[in-house]
Parts: structure tokens; C-alpha cells; sequence
């Protein structure tokens, strides 16, 4: 299991917080005033992060690319010569299917490139990888999901990435040695940006097609200004994204599958 995953769930919210909480304990009587500190902050934090309301703001700040009219689907095929759907996890070997499934924001996103496919009669390239070195991949998993629930063929599986930025990479080199340049790109909305700008810097041309919008009237009692655990995970997955389109630039800036292959 890659050490990045200990360091992005231990120093992220909301195990960061978490973490906060436990200096908050351990400083009690060493340092009275730093631990109060850490207490608030660290459930202050926890408390903005079970706001939806929250989470309607965060999303708005960060998904910046509109969704794509209904109506404008059938021309997509005018600009695109292929979509390209993101993996997001799986859920591991339910009984009820007795094999491992897309999660649920991978169904997601499957979902609307299946209608997307269907209106354009662009082919389809599913991207993802092994989750944590075991089968079956997640473009696997995409693949018989797409045939057998949403009856849409795909064309290619892209099974070696592990991370967004490798998502794009191995994609990019696929669709390129069928001299495929343009793509119609689905992924959350949230993700949408850093999604697009690592396959903008693999010399594609994206059109994004967003999907799974946080940032709409939540529709909650009291405006969402009450904590629910939902909200939790919604949070972190923002701040995720938020962290990410602030590093990926720093880490990957100029480098591309050619260049990681000249070195």
C-alpha cells in the first residue's frame, strides 16, 4: 500500500482534525493554552465540515466547469473523437454480487457517459487501475458495468493508473496511438478541474462533461447549517480536490509520458 495514502488520510481532514484533538489530550498540562488551541481548531474544523451548507459553498468554489445541455449532446460528436470516464473506487466483493463493483460515484459518472455515448456514438475509454495492486481493475469493473446494466459497449480500458494525474497519462497514450486528440471528458465536477488540466498537459484537447454537482441548494432544514455525517465525507473529498490543485502544478508542471519516458 503506497505510503502516500497514510500521509493524504492521516494529515488531511478530517484525520488531521482528529490528530489536533489528540495533541489537544497529550498537552493538557504541558502546554494548557496550545492544547486549548488544538481543541478548537480541531473541532471547530470537524463542526464545518458536518455542515452542508458548507459543502454547497466549497463545491461552488471549486466546480468550475458548467454542465453540458441535454440539448447539446447529439453534436458532441462534431468536436470529439472519444469520452473518456474516470474511475472512483470500487466496493469490495459484496455479497449480494459476489464480486467486487464501481462505487457509487463511479456508477455515477458511468452512468452519464453511457447517455453520452449513446448520443454521440463516440466510443468510450474507461480509465483506472488496481485497487492497491489487486484485480480486477477499476476500467474492468467500468467495462462490465457499462455493457451489462447500461448496454453501451466499451472500447479500450486503461488499467495501469493509480492516481489522476497517471489516469491521464496512460490515457493519453492510448487514445494517441489511434490518432485521437479530442475527447469529451466526464468526471465529478469537483474533480473536473484538476481532471482536465492533467490531460490539457498530455496535449489533449478536453471538452469536459461534469457530473455529480455538490455545489446546488442542499435542500436541508435550516438551510444546512446542521451537522450531518454525510457531509463529512463530502468535505473531505472537496478539500481533497482543493490540496490537489494546488500541488499537482508544483509536482507535474512540464512533465509528461514523453518526457518521463526520455528520462
Amino acid at each position: 500500500m503506497p505510503i502516500r495514502y497514510f500521509f493524504k488520510h492521516l494529515l488531511l481532514p478530517p484525520g488531521g482534525l482528529l490528530l489536533l484533538l489528540l495533541a489537544a489530550w497529550w498537552l493538557r498540562r504541558r502546554a494548557p493554552r496550545l492544547s486549548a488551541l488544538c481543541f478548537f481548531v480541531g473541532l471547530g474544523g470537524l463542526w464545518l465540515m458536518s455542515l452542508p451548507v458548507m459543502v454547497q459553498w466549497a463545491a461552488q468554489a471549486l466546480e468550475r466547469e458548467p454542465a453540458i445541455p441535454e440539448a447539446q449532446w447529439a453534436s458532441l460528436h462534431e468536436q470529439a473523437q472519444a469520452i473518456v470516464v474516470l474511475g472512483a473506487g470500487r466496493e469490495r466483493a459484496d455479497p449480494a454480487w459476489q464480486t467486487d463493483q464501481p462505487g457509487h460515484i463511479a456508477l455515477e459518472r458511468l452512468r452519464y457517459a453511457a447517455r453520452l455515448a449513446k448520443a454521440t456514438k463516440l466510443p468510450i475509454l474507461a480509465s483506472g487501475g488496481l485497487h492497491y495492486g489487486q484485480p480486477p481493475s477499476e476500467a474492468a469493473l467500468a467495462a462490465e458495468a457499462l455493457q451489462r446494466d447500461f448496454a453501451t459497449p466499451i472500447r479500450w480500458q486503461e488499467e495501469r493508473s493509480r492516481t489522476t494525474w497517471e489516469n491521464a497519462v496512460h490515457s493519453a497514450a492510448m487514445l494517441k496511438a489511434e490518432g485521437i486528440e479530442r475527447i469529451v471528458l466526464v468526471t465529478s465536477a469537483a474533480h473536473m478541474p484538476r481532471s482536465r488540466w492533467c490531460f490539457e498537459q498530455n496535449g489533449m484537447t478536453v471538452i469536459a462533461a461534469p457530473v455529480g454537482f455538490l455545489g446546488v441548494p442542499n435542500g436541508r432544514p435550516l438551510g444546512g447549517w446542521m451537522p450531518e455525517a454525510k457531509a463529512v465525507w463530502q468535505s473531505g473529498q472537496l478539500l481533497n480536490e482543493a490540496v490537489g490543485m494546488l500541488v499537482y502544478p508544483l509536482v507535474y508542471e512540464g512533465e509528461t509520458a514523453e518526457s518521463a519516458g526520455s528520462r
